[in-house]
């Protein structure tokens, strides 16, 4: 592949570590503060204000992650199309702050398509996101770049619930205040990504024959391809929303209203502290052995929601482990598939991991939800940590020989 020299990765600060990274990693962060305003407040508004039941609930968590599955395709293979990952993923961010906006609807109708819209976004702009990632950044690097984008990333999602709460507070608890200055800030990341990131772009000489709808087909027919896309769909069926383990911490432990977006504040610190620590360990022992032992962790998140701890040594057990899993496994799944994907489809690979991740995260949450509405909180829980123990023993079959 053929890169002029103003396009060669360019390492700043840590090794291994383009100036692209750090700028996609300056995107994320800002839109990270905006996504996680209203995600910190989006429970607590729709259960306690809208009354919504869990198993609703339920629904409109799933939708919030399962509804990008198909743009997600769509994304990752329109960027490989036009071979400008940059102008698609400038697309998804300018659609998720402009249906921040939508949140301002008063109906639940206008508010789902308010999240629709937002996580069509959403599903427009990671594959070829994380795409530009892994084509600025060395095959042996690109766990501890994926660690230091998703600890700049963390970074907006620990500053996220805080910039809520003080919005709350000087607008005499209005969500609405909270959904506009949402709104203004992801704008603030789509001039960002303007301004400093730069697109990957093969000269016109060297590229290969136009991409067609045919190569998904092709990518699925590869062995190590169908594991990894396998492994992810295994991995998002044991996944349940943040929301719930949130909730599920509310109501045991009796925390005041005011409490709950510091709850996913602990999460993200512990996420921001740890990302870049584990994708630099990903690369030394390898990228499979972190991702099984972040989920072993998540096993334990839901061993400890379902068993006698509690108090403050409970949240601050749940919150601590839980942002440790989501440190081991966010970034470090892609830095695994990513090698095992050619270049010009680099982005549609990524989209095909992330889109079955995704949809089977709907079902789960939806299943979760039932499952707590049914059976009670506590019992919910003990069954998703078997399905979360049954899920790594699969994903280690799937991936036992890849590192």
């Amino acid at each position: 592949m053929y890169l002029s020299t103003t396009d060669r990765p360019r390492t700043l600060g840590w090794k291994g570590v383009s100036g692209n990274v750090l700028a996609l990693g300056a995107v994320s962060l800002i839109t990270d503060v905006s996504s996680e305003m209203v995600t910190a407040v989006l429970p607590l508004y729709l259960v306690v204000g809208l009354q919504f039941s869990p198993a609703a609930y339920g629904v409109v968590d799933g939708l919030y992650t399962g509804a990008t599955t198909l743009l997600r395709l769509v994304g990752g293979f329109l960027a490989d199309l036009t071979d400008r990952r940059k102008a698609v993923a400038g697309l998804g961010y300018g659609l998720s702050a402009v249906a921040k906006l939508g949140l301002l609807a008063t109906s639940a109708a206008g508010i789902g398509a308010a999240i629709a819209v937002d996580r069509a976004g959403k599903g427009l702009r990671t594959a070829p996101r994380d795409a530009l990632i892994t084509l600025s950044t060395p095959v042996h690097d690109l766990g501890r770049a994926f660690g230091v984008h998703r600890a700049m990333d963390g970074a907006g999602a620990f500053l996220g619930p805080l910039v809520a709460l003080a919005v709350l507070a000087a607008a005499g608890q209005s969500f609405d205040s909270v959904f506009v200055t949402s709104a203004c800030v992801a704008a603030l990341g789509v001039v960002v990504l303007v301004l400093f990131v730069r697109d990957h772009r093969e000269a016109p000489a060297a590229r290969p024959e136009p991409v067609r709808p045919r190569a998904v087909g092709a990518l699925l027919r590869d062995g190590g391809v169908r594991r990894v896309v396998a492994a992810a769909v295994l991995l998002g069926l044991a996944t349940v929303g943040d929301g719930f383990v949130y909730l599920l911490l509310q109501q045991r432990e009796g925390l005041s209203l005011g409490w709950f977006p510091l709850l996913a504040v602990g999460t993200s610190l512990v996420y921001l502290l740890l990302a870049a620590p584990l994708g630099a360990l990903a690369d030394r022992v390898g990228r499979l052995p972190v991702v099984l032992g972040g989920y072993a962790l998540l096993v334990l998140v839901h061993l400890l929601l379902s068993g006698p701890l509690g108090g403050w040594p409970l949240v601050g057990l749940v919150l601590l482990l839980y942002g440790a899993f989501y440190a081991a496994t966010d970034g470090v799944l892609i830095a695994l598939a990513g090698p095992l994907l050619p270049a010009r489809l680099r982005a549609t690979g990524i989209a095909l991991v992330q889109s079955g991740q995704a949809l089977a995260y709907l079902g789960s949450s939806v299943l979760f939800g039932l499952a707590w509405q049914h059976f009670g909180p506590e019992a919910a829980s003990g069954i998703a940590a078997a399905g979360v123990a049954l899920a790594l023993v699969g994903t280690a079959a799937l991936l036992g020989r890849r590192s």
